[in-house]
């Protein structure tokens, strides 16, 4: 369950894994922490990575798949994620900034999504009671950005998943599923993770109206049935 920082990784020598790690170290700061012309808003791909890489608050691990089972694999992604809500925070280091990347190298292409897209959906609900976000990374990764539908945010040189707290600008995400059953367990958390704290009014006053309005599908759908 090693994990490293990127400070960590650049005094790294023998290491088997340290390709893995550099290659996805780079990717983050090349791709992730700065602008790109097709994300369809101002300012870099992600907001957080900067100020992250420069508290040094990232840590990166490797996990190997070959004799994992994905049951075997969803366990050692729930103990990244026991270690993340453990640990405590450094001086200069704010919550939010905190981030971890689990990179899967043994995941071939042609599995990415069966085997981390199915990962991070049958997590996602654990993670997100949590107060936190897990998202899915890799080269056949179709989801869009939320300002550019062409734009793919969520590719990565190799299979990955991020681990990272909660924010309020996550509401697109949590009320997005189809089902009203999953729509409302990520709403209620949402609300729960923030309470009376928003900073953003409207973002409270739409995870209400959303909540409501699952709710109210969900009740049709059982009239129905």
């Amino acid at each position: 369950m090693q994990l490293y920082t990127p400070l960590e990784i650049k005094q790294l020598q023998q290491y088997e894994d340290l390709p893995y790690l550099l290659e996805i170290l780079e990717w983050v700061k090349t791709f992730l922490a700065r602008p790109h012309p097709n994300l369809g808003r101002p300012g870099v791909v992600c907001p957080f990575v900067p100020h992250s890489l420069k508290s040094n608050s990232i840590r990166l691990a490797v996990i190997h798949t070959k004799d994992l089972y994905p049951e075997q694999l969803e366990e050692v992604v729930e103990r990244y994620r026991d270690i993340f809500l453990e640990m405590g925070v450094k001086e200069q280091e704010l919550p939010i900034n905190r981030a971890f990347l689990l990179i899967f190298p043994d995941v071939h292409i042609e599995d990415a999504c069966k085997l981390i897209d199915s990962v991070q959906q049958k997590l996602k609900p654990l993670f997100v009671e949590s107060g936190l976000m897990i998202g899915e990374f890799h080269k056949r990764n179709e989801s869009p950005g939320l300002h550019n539908p062409n734009f793919r945010p969520l590719r990565s040189p190799i299979p990955l998943l991020a681990i990272r707290f909660m924010v309020e600008l996550d509401l697109p995400f949590l009320e997005s599923p189809a089902d009203p059953r999953l729509r409302i367990r990520y709403l209620e958390a949402y609300l729960k993770c923030f309470g009376n704290k928003f900073i953003d009014e409207a973002k409270f006053k739409n995870a209400h109206q959303a909540l409501a309005l699952a709710k109210e599908e969900l009740k049709d759908e059982n009239l129905v049935h």
